[in-house]
């Protein structure tokens, strides 16, 4: 049984079930109301972005794919042999990808996980789980208990500093806000309403900033078109 709160879950079991007739919506703090079209998160590697291809190409040894959501990054590192084990927290999803085939999936939030990896995939703006600026420490610390000795964490993220561009070239910034990436979000699907959440949008010099603050190094691997960029973050040694 899905709960009604579980959006994602709802949706990608209509969609494995051929009852597709929606997308789900993203409401945000930020913009006005968007879809995420549910196909999308079904995708092959070769429908996948750039950042996302290299990524998986460069996961490593045991792997963890924190919010695996349909298990479509887990399943392709599985098919190339990785010992790959997938994460979310929602129930719906941990389903869904053991039907279509990940041997190992678990629903948990990565806070309340312990395990140690050579390879902690966070992707589809995987600086999102930090929540907001205050919590990265938070987040970093605990990733870094997870990773083995000469461990990595791949992590893509986006910086939003654009929306806030006005026409003379100067930004606003919200006075409410910490960060401008900070966002309050939340999903719906069909008649359901999910819970809100937060959702940090972080530019690359601030997650280096943040990283080399808990002994972590943290290199840019990959620009994208649109000011999302991919960085791999290891321990200093």
């Amino acid at each position: 049984m899905i709960e009604s709160t579980d959006i994602l879950g709802q949706a990608l079991w209509d969609y494995h079930n051929g009852d597709y007739s929606q997308d789900i919506t993203v409401h945000s703090s930020i913009a006005e109301d968007d879809e995420m079209p549910i196909p999308y998160l079904f995708r092959e590697f070769e429908e996948m972005p750039l950042i996302e291809q290299k990524a998986l190409k460069l996961c490593k040894g045991k792997t963890l794919d924190i919010g695996c959501c349909a298990g479509s990054h887990s399943l392709w590192l599985q098919e190339t042999g990785l010992d790959v084990t997938g994460l979310d927290i929602s129930g719906g999803a941990v389903m869904l990808s053991r039907k279509r085939g990940l041997k190992n999936v678990i629903h948990r939030h990565i806070l309340h996980h312990t395990d140690r990896y050579d390879s902690l995939l966070l992707l589809m703006n995987g600086t999102g789980i930090f929540e907001s600026i205050a919590k990265i420490d938070l987040y970093l610390k605990h990733l870094k208990t997870l990773l083995k000795n000469g461990g990595q964490i791949l992590i893509d993220g986006s910086d939003i500093k654009y929306m806030y561009e006005a026409e003379d070239g100067s930004y606003w910034q919200d006075l409410n806000s910490d960060y401008y990436g900070e966002v309050k979000m939340a999903m719906s699907y069909k008649k359901n309403m999910g819970l809100k959440f937060d959702w940090l949008y972080l530019d690359f010099e601030t997650l280096k900033t943040k990283a080399q603050k808990n002994e972590l190094n943290c290199e840019l691997i990959l620009k994208g078109t649109h000011y999302e960029y991919l960085a791999r973050i290891t321990s200093v040694m």
